[in-house]
């Protein structure tokens, strides 16, 4: 069976991060324990040969990219190339305002007070049809629109990389989320937030996505 294996790492901490306040396309700096946080999974990482490196069209992503990429000399690479389809979900009105917050708005009409409540009442795309709902511009994105794009992403990396290959893939908290809601097969708590700087291990397939392992973040190399 054909399969690439894509480590996806969630960016080091951002001042938005450290503020609780929502970061989707909206994006800021990362703070120094987000810089450190980007060192540690470099360190993890360094002695795993990657064929490509992504990371989303954001600043945080691409900071956290080019450390992991200066500690890992095993594959040649200096720059990652950014794409807008692994870009976090788009929260539109809800851009930078307080999470809980945020959250209370989105979920409340619902029945479901938080974001965890939100995924362990409905499902974490039931949480952007909620949010686009509530958005009164209804700019943010539902689970159709963002599924359209980041398929789309996946399928490129499929196109651009052999088979048998590695991929290093910097991307973002509620996108890593999502993408182990929908191929996990529930076998992973998604209440618990992918930690800045762990690491979540996909085999892609032709046509299918298997997670190896979520929210690692563990000392030590990884596999």
């Amino acid at each position: 069976m054909t399969e690439l294996t894509v480590y996806l790492v969630r960016h080091g901490q951002t001042y938005f991060n450290r503020y609780n306040r929502m970061q989707g396309w909206a994006d800021s700096p990362l703070t120094e324990q987000g810089i450190l946080d980007a060192e540690k999974v470099g360190q993890r990482l360094a002695k795993i040969k990657f064929n490509h490196a992504y990371c989303s069209d954001t600043g945080r992503a691409r900071s956290t990219a080019r450390v992991i990429l200066k500690a890992n000399t095993v594959s040649g690479l200096t720059e990652p190339e950014d794409t807008p389809f692994f870009r976090e979900e788009f929260y539109g009105y809800f851009e930078g305002m307080n999470s809980p917050e945020a959250w209370y708005m989105t979920g409340a009409p619902h029945g479901s007070k938080t974001y965890a409540d939100i995924i362990s009442d409905y499902s974490i795309d039931a949480s952007k049809n909620f949010m686009k709902q509530a958005d009164p511009f209804h700019d943010a994105e539902n689970s159709t629109e963002y599924w359209n794009r980041l398929l789309l992403g996946f399928d490129m990396v499929r196109r651009e990389n052999p088979a048998g290959t590695k991929v290093l893939l910097v991307s973002h908290g509620t996108t890593t989320r999502s993408i182990v809601g929908k191929f996990g097969a529930g076998q992973y708590d998604l209440t618990e937030s992918p930690r800045n700087g762990s690491v979540t291990k996909l085999i892609l397939q032709a046509s299918e996505i298997k997670i190896a392992y979520y929210n690692r973040i563990d000392e030590g190399p990884l596999e």
